[in-house]
């Protein structure tokens, strides 16, 4: 896959208005390869890795992102990573800086790999990513997760899709 793409991610087919249908075909085992690719950087309270405060934050950070014409639907991702129980920080992908946001890049090499079923399994998927990458020979770093939608739009697919993104160490 070429520098800072991502795999297909229809954002059209939306009958819930809310989180469009996720399709897991293409996302499934991949690596991606960043280079300076630019996010928008959000945290979230937590308790004990339960977010409390997710739906005020990512509807104010998306209308900044929109407000800014800054989303590319063909190249749209938020990945999560919980660095304590009690906040998780939030990736916006984004085409160009947004005011008023913390704006980051990131740079490195990233396998993929997608679940499905409740989000509490997040910690057991981690440890999966670390060993499905090193039965490739190479080591873990940072793992990240795509939640592909709300709770709500999970049930009313009738599928919970996580997509694991986890950093590649150089060896």
């Amino acid at each position: 896959m070429e520098v800072n793409a991502l795999p297909n991610y229809d954002m059209s087919d939306n009958p819930t208005n809310c989180c469009p249908r996720f399709n897991p075909d293409g996302w499934d085992d991949q690596e991606l390869h960043f280079k300076d690719k630019l996010f928008v950087k959000v945290k979230t309270r937590s308790l004990f890795h339960i977010p409390i405060n997710m739906g005020l934050v990512f509807p104010k950070t998306l209308a900044a992102i929109e407000k800014a014409h800054a989303m590319s639907e063909d190249n749209f991702i938020v990945l999560s990573h919980d660095p304590s129980a009690w906040t998780s920080e939030h990736y916006f992908s984004v085409n160009h800086d947004v005011p008023n946001q913390e704006m980051i890049h990131l740079s490195g090499d990233y396998f993929t790999h997608v679940f499905e079923g409740p989000y509490k399994n997040a910690p057991k998927w981690e440890k999966e990513m670390e060993a499905i990458v090193k039965q490739q020979g190479r080591q873990a770093g940072k793992t990240y997760f795509f939640y592909t939608t709300c709770p709500k739009c999970a049930k009313f697919y009738g599928k919970n899709y996580l997509v694991a993104v986890t950093e590649l160490q150089k060896q």
